[in-house]
């Protein structure tokens, strides 16, 4: 039978003791964790978020509490009295931070009983993803879980700490906001009283921190709930949580420092390790090129080799037909490849394809001389320098592929990356954090045939560049950067337009006319009218850098709360159907999609 607590009151947490209080009455409160019937004796494991202690219940030291106790069962709540004895020292559970004591029981009370769990909450592995995500609240009973959701507490004050100690101001802005183009799209609120008009989540709170540089607060921070509906991908959320800040009067290398300062804060107060500054600094060409994507693991090499110009003089069609069409040549290096069967490299090719690429060609090196693939086509001299280029040696398997950049360095990206984690040649101790910068300002979208912006329109162009953007846009850089740990995008941003004119340049590259920007953007443009000082930022993906922080491997592991890759909330059912009266009120109705 369940009881209240009365005048019982918790003296410790299941974590905290230990030899030194032994001899002390305590009483503790928590969920059952696990019971062991030994028939003289019944033990019972007490848990809470800090910790577990082993219970002892005694028939000759309390028959009644004896008794009540082979009434328990996992989760049931308890409160329990007694006292703290030392455990023989064969006893210990070096596992446990209590492990070397143990509360003998006087008085137990029941505060709530538990049905059988679905899963098993103690073990991580019993269970699926779905079914911990509807029970969420039993899947966050789990230490690992628990450890997680601290940790991201942890980071957050740790973040607050560093930028209220740089004389930055956290201020919030708005949840309600205007509908504004940034790239996916909005979660829309309909307004009661205004009929017909809606209100919007923000995607980043990108304009009002802008805002707030004219409005003079040069340094801005906000750990801010963000909320965009894109299409389904697997780890993302559709409301996240962004460190977003923004500062005046500076450049890259100021915004660079402050950010750099700030991981080195994070990492000694949070993991106990120190990183070193600067960062490395990659541009975005160059993480491309050797890497093929934007946001590079640096902690194993197979970097990819362009060799264009080296395999420029062949009779080997696919390589000419490439060259001709502005296409490139690149290739990796699996270190002892040769082993690999006929079957395995076409389940290679199909791998590739996956990609987006035709096909992959591939060479062994057999005592000193490259086989197969296209080595035919290929004279001494090239097949040593090709050898030498990818730096590979005996038993090793040379990848090749021949098309356009964009796919050739791609898909190449990729297989580095398979081939990283499957031969195991990412060294995870490491922790590399590095800058890309120096991305193109626009890109050209075939289908709408229009240059679109590589990340939002007030993001400003390099000076040496701006006369670029209406002869040759595609060359114009952007001073933009992203900050990459461990071959993850944390963090970016970029130093902003501040001046109309260039701000006007912007807009008319990417088709906006004065109306539109009116529109969309006239809140700031106007603002921007009575003194905008020169401004820059960046944001941090907070779920992303507390999932790192943990090992997590999805950012479902550090959110309490989060939503299923499809958008779903198991737990609440959400999202979910309303009633007809809260339509009304708002003036919508509901249209059935078309069955066919």
């Amino acid at each position: 039978m369940s009881e209240s607590l009365g005048d019982w009151k918790r003296t410790h947490t299941c974590g905290e003791l230990n030899s030194k209080v032994s001899g002390n009455q305590v009483t503790l409160m928590g969920w059952v964790d696990r019971r062991r019937d030994h028939g003289s004796l019944i033990f019972v494991d007490i848990r809470d978020r800090y910790g577990k202690t082993q219970l002892v219940f005694n028939p000759q030291h309390n028959d009644k509490t004896y008794e009540q106790a082979k009434a328990l069962k996992s989760e049931f709540v308890i409160a329990v009295k007694g006292v703290v004895n030392t455990r023989p020292s064969d006893a210990i559970n070096r596992n446990l931070t209590t492990g070397e004591i143990e509360v003998e029981i006087s008085d137990l009370r029941i505060l709530n009983e538990a049905e059988v769990t679905p899963f098993l909450i103690t073990d991580p592995r019993e269970g699926s993803e779905e079914l911990r995500l509807k029970y969420r609240y039993l899947d966050l009973r789990h230490p690992d879980m628990q450890k997680n959701i601290i940790l991201r507490h942890q980071l957050t004050q740790v973040v607050r700490k560093y930028f209220d100690q740089n004389n930055f101001i956290e201020i919030e802005t708005p949840v309600l906001m205007r509908s504004t183009p940034e790239g996916a799209r909005d979660f829309l609120v309909p307004s009661r009283l205004y009929n017909g008009k809606f209100f919007a989540l923000p995607q980043s709170p990108q304009i009002y921190k802008q805002i707030l540089m004219v409005s003079g607060f040069d340094r801005y921070y906000q750990i801010v709930r963000c909320f965009r509906d894109e299409d389904l991908r697997a780890d993302r959320q559709p409301e996240f949580t962004q460190i977003d800040v923004e500062m005046s009067f500076v450049d890259e290398e100021d915004v660079f420092s402050v950010m750099e300062k700030l991981m080195v804060s994070i990492y000694r107060e949070l993991m106990g390790q120190e990183i070193k500054t600067p960062f490395l600094r990659l541009s975005y060409q160059e993480c491309i090129e050797r890497f093929g994507v934007d946001k590079p693991d640096m902690r194993f090499g197979m970097e990819i080799q362009t060799v264009t110009d080296l395999l420029r003089e062949t009779d080997f069609r696919v390589f000419n037909d490439s060259i001709t069409a502005n296409g490139v040549i690149a290739g990796i290096n699996i270190p002892d490849g040769a082993s690999y069967s006929r079957s395995q490299i076409d389940e290679l090719n199909k791998l590739v394809q996956s990609y987006g690429a035709k096909g992959v060609l591939a060479q062994k090196i057999l005592e000193g001389v490259l086989q197969g693939g296209c080595t035919k086509f290929l004279s001494t001299e090239q097949q040593n320098q090709l050898i030498q280029q990818l730096q590979a040696s005996d038993n090793d398997l040379i990848l090749l592929l021949a098309d356009q950049p964009n796919i050739t360095y791609k898909v190449l990206g990729a297989l580095r990356l398979h081939f990283g984690e499957k031969l195991k040649l990412i060294d995870k101790t490491r922790n590399d954090l590095l800058w890309v910068v120096d991305f193109p300002l626009v890109e050209f979208d075939e289908d709408e045939q229009r240059y679109d912006v590589m990340h939002h329109p007030f993001t400003s162009p390099k000076e040496a560049d701006i006369e670029l953007m209406e002869s040759d846009p595609g060359k114009v850089r952007a001073r933009a950067y992203d900050l990459v740990l461990n071959g993850t995008e944390i963090a970016g941003g970029s130093i902003r337009i501040h001046r109309p004119e260039l701000q006007q340049k912007m807009f008319r590259l990417l088709g906006i006319g004065p109306e539109e920007a009116q529109d969309k953007f006239g809140f700031l443009l106007e603002a921007f009218k009575y003194g905008a000082p020169p401004h820059g930022g960046i944001a941090f993906g907070f779920d992303r850098l507390a999932m790192i922080l943990v090992n997590g491997n999805s950012i479902r592991d550090v959110i309490a709360f989060p939503k299923t890759a499809s958008a779903l909330s198991l737990m609440d059912g959400s999202p979910s159907h309303v009633d007809e009266k809260q339509l009304n009120e708002l003036g919508l109705k509901i249209i059935e999609n078309d069955s066919e």
